[in-house]
């Protein structure tokens, strides 16, 4: 008996009213335009942080949260943050569900775990971006557009898709030739 794959959330987040903060939402609308296996999800979440909580507790062994990420390098840098709940602030979670960052949602997993008697994925990474504008408006600004295609290859990697296989279609044989 085989062991099915790990199920694996790959989940795009952020307002893409705040410019550069819609990041995540694009990048995880491309990654979802090119073929994924079937172990992974491909999610826009947007700016529902409450709904990403509880799809985080439906059994995938792996999340990688896509999200705009400032930690102070140049704009457009990418960061791979493995120990995602460093993130997590202080104090609980705030329910804004407009300011949810992905160390507020993992925050959230404890409180909803204990009360639906779920886990949380064992492994959960974010993928963030630098931004460059988060004032309000549509669009990413050039730095931060230019890394949302080396995003989706990080995220590929990340969850075993770099070279995505075509799935195998049963072959027909040809129908017989009558003599």
């Amino acid at each position: 008996m085989s062991t099915p794959a790990p199920r694996t959330l790959v989940a795009g987040i952020g307002n893409i009213f705040l410019g550069d903060d819609g990041f995540g939402v694009e990048a995880v609308r491309q990654l979802s335009a090119g073929p994924l296996p079937p172990h992974v999800e491909a999610v826009d979440f947007g700016v529902r942080g409450v709904h990403l909580a509880y799809q985080l507790l439906e059994g995938y062994d792996t999340a990688v949260l896509l999200d705009a990420t400032a930690r102070g390098g140049a704009p457009g840098t990418l960061y791979v943050i493995e120990d995602a709940e460093a993130d997590t602030p202080p104090g609980g979670a705030p329910l804004d569900g407009h300011r949810m960052t992905p160390g507020t949602v993992l925050a959230l997993l404890g409180t909803l775990g204990a009360g639906t008697g779920t886990a949380p994925p064992a492994r959960i990474l974010v993928v963030g971006c630098e931004p460059a504008c988060l004032d309000e408006g549509i669009g990413l600004s050039d730095a931060v557009r230019g890394a949302v295609p080396r995003a989706v290859r990080t995220v590929r990697d990340l969850v075993g898709t770099a070279t995505p296989t075509p799935c195998p279609r049963p072959v027909r044989p040809p129908p017989e030739e009558e003599p």
